[in-house]
């Protein structure tokens, strides 16, 4: 990798050998790696920079993983997340994915297939942030979404202030274009993980969202519910 293209990760792991060795084998293979040896620092460090993954051990002193997990992905950051543990029930793993973990190694684990794994997750990372990015301002039949100032220009020639749940819902659906986007993933996405709104919830967005962008409401052309499973956004 050069310079400029360098994948950076950041390791949060207090146990000080295992750090290092960790430190060193991805540095070898070119990763930028930044060092936090217990929550606090993990939650400082992904305030101040972007990172391409987290490496993310379970028991850590203070603020502990799954919390370190769960606090950033409440702030919609959706940074890939390996977890290590040295727990191996599946009941620990099942809880580290629900929290927002992406893929979860169990200690002691084989190098090579930690390195792999980092490797699969900045790679489908990177592919999923080429998929799904649009630009600010977004346009659909007679409609304009101007997503940086949260407001729309609608059908009938009217700007609407949008609220941030509007503007983040919508912009997960449009990137999704043409594919079932589920409950679960929006609450991730728009809500975070503390708070769960009912379905109901969801769909007055969605009823909103026709209101202001379908010529007929009743007989949606963008906006879909997808009963049981999520909503849609599709254009022809």
């Amino acid at each position: 990798m050069n310079e400029i293209s360098k994948k950076t990760i950041l390791l949060v792991e207090d146990e000080e050998n295992l750090h290092d060795a960790l430190r060193l084998n991805l540095e070898l293979e070119s990763y930028e790696v930044t060092s936090a040896y217990d929550g606090t620092e993990a939650l400082k460090a992904i305030q101040k920079e972007y990172f391409d993954l987290v490496i993310l051990d379970v028991m850590l002193p203070g603020i502990d993983g799954i919390n370190v997990a769960e606090t950033i992905r409440v702030q919609n950051n959706n940074v890939p997340i390996l977890m290590l543990s040295a727990k191996n029930t599946s009941a620990d793993r099942v809880l580290g994915l629900k929290k927002g973990a992406d893929d979860y190694l169990n200690k002691p684990f084989n190098l090579e297939e930690l390195l792999l794994r980092v490797q699969k997750l900045i790679e489908k990372n990177k592919k999923m942030q080429d998929r799904d990015t649009i630009s600010d301002i977004y346009s659909f039949g007679k409609n304009t979404i101007d997503f940086k100032a949260q407001e729309a220009t609608t059908k009938k020639n009217e700007r609407i202030q949008l609220s941030k749940k509007e503007t983040m819902l919508l912009k997960l659906l449009i990137e999704n274009k043409n594919e079932v986007v589920t409950r679960e993933k929006i609450l991730q996405a728009v809500w975070g993980y503390n708070v769960y709104p009912t379905t109901r919830t969801i769909d007055n967005f969605i009823l909103n969202f026709r209101k202001y962008f379908e010529e007929d409401s009743r007989n949606p052309k963008y906006f879909h519910s997808v009963r049981g499973v999520g909503y849609k956004y599709t254009e022809s």
